[in-house]
């Protein structure tokens, strides 16, 4: 990153940013324009701390294809403002933008149209995306109607109201014949979770003006007018084969030619697949690296399990499987469309992988927006379906893109949150299930895990837990070993909680109590103080915290002798000290050492 400067002002700043990124360096040159030049030709990102005109004149002649500009990032004089200037999504100056207002505390300027509506735009999928990109994007931001055309429930993101799944049809293929191998492309499919999902037109349905403007999800190479965008999915693997030596130019060459003649497109490459004796195969690797893709490598066990059309002895008996490439592709499922092609040393085959759908699994945090990772923002945008808790969707209902699926429902209802979830991620759409706190601690993580399989992307997102939240204002109180123990016997019987009560009180562990006490359950909590009080001094002290960083937040520091019981409820989190933790200055700390002191 190029930072580029002409005052003292500016250069203060740049020192800034240079100390909190070591990718940042600021960069000079004989005059203010040839230091920004050079930033531009040596960078891949640029900050200038420059008036915006300045640097729009000095950069103009230089601008070329905004998928290889570098981003572009102005700060006025003052630091009030970080403007995204140039590659806003392809170079990232949006995000660079906001991070740069961090740590100038400054406020990020971001004049992008999908940004400040809300919407997602098509080059921030993280698919490559071809095509009248703009026409269709503007298409959509004017509400304008825009048909949406897939060949597989694909885990996109929530689309407005105006991008409607297009009806179902059965075009020709592009590409080989119907006895090449394009035919095994899918037809229409349905599922009971989602509408009818239609194959891409082919030649015989040209994407002219009549057909209005179209969103594309295909790894099929379609036609192309100024009216359609396509979005290619990571849809193919390509199994790979080679003698030892192998160039990357034989292997590329093989593969290109392979996918054109099938009709297929690179960019839908999920990865490159083979046996794990090529994982160090240099013309292999260099191949996916110039593709951008992994290189996934199978012990020859695992090849040797998968059915093949065209298995080889000769392949048997100088790697131990009868095939490398078409069992590599075809590994976890798949419908071959290229079979094995060979060159002089490669043999390359391509399969279709099935979509895998995608369960974000987020923790909300303790309720304050600001304890909320920017992360779990991310996620709740990406997502087209959020299921949870009403109260807890509720929380972030405003950070929902347009169009967003949601479904909520009432206390009581985990399992069948978790379900529904579940299948809505397996039906292939992108899937975000929300809890408070840590999503795995009391919380949606485990109903949902007990449901997901190998169908679905699993992505987990941290959060703040409450238990987290309260120490934090009680003091340090987990200096030392703690355990979190659920004080419900819904679900677990109370024999149970109370060995494990026993068991944190006799180890001298700072316990986390949840679900300490409610109008039902009003006993337990003091059951389980007796428990620890009979292993440690009544002056040890025991923090209260209701509504950790919520309205009506309180915090209530108490003694295992003097602590009432009826102060607490399900809004609570209560914190037990061990026998080291102490009162200072009215907080509560434990010792972080491990040596005990009489």
């Amino acid at each position: 990153m190029g930072l580029v400067a002409a005052t003292a002002a500016g250069r203060r700043r740049v020192r800034t940013l240079a100390a909190a990124w070591p990718h940042a360096r600021p960069v000079e040159g004989a005059t203010v324009a040839d230091a920004l030049r050079a930033a531009w030709t040596g960078c891949d990102a640029v900050v200038a701390f420059l008036a915006t005109g300045a640097v729009v004149r000095v950069l103009a002649p230089l601008l070329g294809d905004k998928r290889t500009d570098p981003a572009v990032v102005v700060v006025d004089e003052a630091a009030r403002h970080a403007i995204a200037l140039l590659g806003g999504h392809a170079g990232g100056a949006n995000a660079l933008a906001a991070e740069v207002a961090a740590l100038l505390d400054a406020r990020p300027v971001v004049s992008t149209a999908t940004d400040a509506t809300g919407l997602p735009g098509l080059d921030t999928l993280g698919w490559p995306v071809e095509g009248a990109v703009a026409a269709v994007t503007r298409a959509i931001l004017d509400g304008e109607p825009v048909r949406l055309v897939a060949d597989a429930t694909w885990p996109l993101p929530a689309l407005p109201e105006n991008v409607q799944l297009a009806p179902p049809h059965l075009p020709a293929t592009t590409g080989p014949t119907s006895a090449g191998p394009a035919s095994a492309a899918p037809a229409p499919t349905s599922t009971s979770t989602g509408p009818v999902v239609p194959t891409p037109p082919g030649d015989d349905q040209p994407a002219g003006d009549d057909q209005g403007w179209r969103l594309l999800v295909t790894d099929r190479i379609v036609p192309l007018d100024g009216r359609t965008a396509v979005l290619r999915p990571p849809s193919l693997v390509a199994g790979i084969g080679s003698s030892r030596g192998v160039t990357a130019a034989e292997v590329t060459d093989l593969l290109h030619r392979a996918l054109a003649d099938a009709g297929l497109s690179p960019a839908s490459l999920r990865c490159l697949a083979s046996v794990d004796l090529k994982a160090d195969e240099a013309g292999i690797v260099a191949t996916a690296d110039a593709l951008g893709v992994p290189l996934d490598t199978w012990p020859v066990a695992e090849l040797v399990a998968v059915d093949v059309p065209h298995p080889s002895e000769v392949v048997r008996t100088a790697v131990g499987t009868p095939s490398v490439a078409e069992a590599a592709a075809l590994r976890g499922g798949g419908t071959l469309l290229v079979p094995k092609t060979a060159s002089a040393m490669a043999t390359v085959a391509v399969a279709r992988h099935a979509p895998r759908g995608r369960l974000a699994i987020v923790g909300l945090g303790p309720g304050a927006a600001d304890l909320r990772t920017p992360r779990a923002v991310a996620e709740l945008r990406r997502a087209a379906v959020v299921v949870g808790l009403d109260q807890y969707v509720d929380q972030v209902r405003d950070l929902l893109r347009p169009g967003t699926r949601v479904l909520a429902s009432g206390l009581g209802a985990e399992e069948e949150r978790a379900r529904v979830a579940v299948a809505e991620a397996a039906a292939g759409h992108a899937v975000a299930v929300v809890g408070s706190g840590d999503a795995g601690v009391y919380a949606m993580a485990s109903p949902a895990l007990d449901h997901a399989d190998e169908r679905i992307d699993v992505v987990g997102v941290p959060g703040v837990t409450a238990a987290l939240a309260a120490s934090a204002l009680l003091g340090a109180p987990l200096g030392h070993d703690h355990a979190y123990l659920s004080l419900s016997d819904l679900h677990t019987p109370w024999e149970v909680i109370a060995r494990r009560v026993a068991a944190a009180a006799e180890g001298d562990f700072v316990a986390l109590l949840y679900n300490p006490r409610s109008r039902a359950r009003d006993w337990q909590l003091g059951a389980a103080l007796r428990t620890f009080a009979a292993h440690r001094p009544p002056h040890t002290p025991v923090g209260v915290v209701r509504n950790a960083s919520r309205p009506g937040e309180r915090v209530h520091l108490a003694t295992l002798a003097t602590l009432d019981p009826a102060l607490v409820d399900m809004y609570s989190v209560v914190v037990v000290g061990s026998s080291q933790t102490r009162i200072v200055a009215g907080r509560m700390v434990t010792p972080r050492g491990y040596r005990w002191h009489p």
